[in-house]
């Protein structure tokens, strides 16, 4: 999990996954009613880009203060994101709820796992 190992945020296994999550994202949120164009749709997505951006951003900082605090971000857009998914379940716009709800669980995972190794060379 050391840092030193990546030589780009695109090497994150965080960052490659929380990737793919927004393609996913973009995919499901296409087939979405075009009343929602400007509300869940636009949302859901911003939120999605939201966490591979901060972790990328992040990625870039020097200070690891600075790192944690756009990881912690990441985890705030993920969160916004689970709420999306449930909605979107709800709402009968999706039926891959259970895919999609296990590549957000699995990124979630990789940030705290991630963010906890920076913490724990701050010590």
């Amino acid at each position: 999990m050391g840092m030193e190992a990546t030589s780009n945020f695109t090497d994150l296994i965080a960052w490659q996954k929380s990737h793919e999550f927004v393609l996913k994202v973009y995919e499901i949120t296409s087939d979405f009613p075009k009343e929602e164009k400007f509300g869940l749709t636009s949302q859901f997505r911003r939120a999605a880009v939201s966490v591979a951006a901060n972790l990328s951003e992040g990625y870039g900082k020097k200070s690891k203060i600075d790192k944690l605090r756009y990881f912690n971000i990441s985890q705030g857009s993920l969160k916004e994101c689970s709420y999306y998914l449930i909605l979107s379940k709800d709402l009968k716009y999706i039926s891959n709820y259970s895919e999609m709800n296990e590549l957000l669980t699995e990124v979630a995972k990789l940030i705290k796992a991630y963010s906890k190794a920076i913490q724990n060379s701050i010590r």
